[in-house]
């Protein structure tokens, strides 16, 4: 579907829970976001009602996402649903990897075509303090795990943070040399619990072609990130750029939170409510929202933070 500035909203960002088994410190607080009760939260049937509803609208790529969508109960069942979608091109899920060892083949085999893969930090000792929960060991399992279930080109996410993980810029790289992975740096946004992170430590993606000048611009982009190689590798680097260089005129992408709110834009209040209605009405409000979407938001940095109104586990990264 087109919406007002001539954009192709062709992606949905649809997160199944608001709880994740890690406590990333600039995503959730130490003891985690509060369970809500159940009839607060889409249904998995209604999860599937919005994802018919925005194929139906010309959406062909659905991006399953929370907190941590693999600790939500039935969420193979679900994603082999969404994917028997007449329509739906590309099935993709963001998750932290945590449980990949036991999930990677009933997901290649529900359907599920992509993996992002959020991993912060290669040292064991930096992980379990950036997670508070977590052992970095599990996730190198889990991506293991999917490459051996025949998962391909698959995506790590890692949030730039100075002071933290800037000094790992170049082993993360290296991991693109003999394996087809994409290996994705992003700007920490001021958002929720990122804000006191960010004022410390945002540095921008430009770090990343000053520490790794070998880096060569490939004449194309996925999505939202610019793409780097190093010269004969199997794999890719990507830079995302929210802060440091202004994408909304690209934009193809709606959300929809755990509670059934649809957000047309990321970094905006806005929320719309289809929980509760049958298939029919979501797709009008669904068209509604994209309608609504904004050209473009307002400036952001660690003086002008995020105006999302939730924090990112309860959005859906």
């Amino acid at each position: 579907m087109i919406d007002n500035y001539g954009r192709d909203i062709n992606y949905i960002r649809i997160s199944v829970t608001e709880l994740c088994n890690l406590r990333c410190r600039y995503c959730m607080p130490e003891e985690g976001v509060p369970k809500r009760n159940h009839d607060e939260m889409m249904t998995a049937e209604e999860t599937l009602k919005a994802a018919k509803a925005a194929v139906a609208l010309g959406i062909n790529k659905i991006r399953i996402t929370g907190g941590e969508p693999l600790v939500k109960r039935g969420i193979v069942r679900l994603c082999r649903e969404i994917a028997e979608i007449d329509g739906v091109e590309e099935l993709c899920i963001t998750t932290n990897g945590t449980l990949l060892k036991e999930f990677a083949v009933p997901l290649k085999e529900a359907g599920v075509d992509r993996l992002n893969i959020s991993i912060d930090t290669l040292d064991p000792e930096k992980f379990s303090y950036i997670t508070r929960l977590g052992q970095l060991q599990d996730v190198m399992d889990g991506i293991d795990a999917a490459f051996d279930a025949g998962f391909d080109k698959i995506k790590l996410n890692v949030v730039l943070m100075g002071g933290f993980n800037d000094d790992e810029i170049e082993a993360f790289v290296d991991l693109t040399r003999d394996r087809d992975l994409e290996v994705r740096f992003i700007e920490l946004m001021p958002i929720g619990g990122g804000i006191d992170f960010d004022k410390a430590g945002f540095i921008s993606c430009e770090t990343v072609l000053e520490r790794v000048p070998e880096l060569r611009p490939l004449d194309m982009t996925d999505g939202v990130a610019s793409m780097y190689s190093l010269p004969n590798a199997k794999g890719r680097v990507g830079l995302i750029r929210p802060i440091s260089c202004e994408f909304c005129s690209g934009c193809n992408k709606i959300r929809l939170t755990a509670d059934g709110m649809l957000k047309p834009c990321l970094h905006l209040d806005g929320e719309i409510s289809i929980k509760g209605m049958d298939e029919e009405d979501m797709v009008e409000t669904m068209r509604e929202a994209i309608l609504s979407k904004p050209e473009m938001r307002e400036t952001m940095d660690a003086d002008n933070p995020s105006k999302a109104g939730r924090d990112m586990s309860r959005i859906g990264g």
